[in-house]
């Protein structure tokens, strides 16, 4: 595989990676007026997958050069 092709890829999984990692760890969204609380429950399911998406890239850009 070229060269440049494994630094993209290596590039975009970082940013996957971090993307979805920071995804993950923004807080609750949370509304207060007077005494009510309103929390929305936080769905991870897009960091999940985005993190997945990171990790295929990198392993992909790693292993590209690597003959069997």
């Amino acid at each position: 595989m070229n060269k440049s092709v494994k630094s993209i890829l290596m590039i975009v999984g970082i940013v996957l990676l971090c993307y979805g990692i920071y995804n993950m760890i923004i807080p609750e969204t949370k509304i207060s007026i007077g005494d009510l609380d309103l929390v929305e429950a936080q769905d991870n399911t897009n960091a999940y997958i985005t993190i997945g998406l990171g990790l295929v890239a990198l392993l992909i850009s790693f292993l590209a050069g690597k003959k069997v």
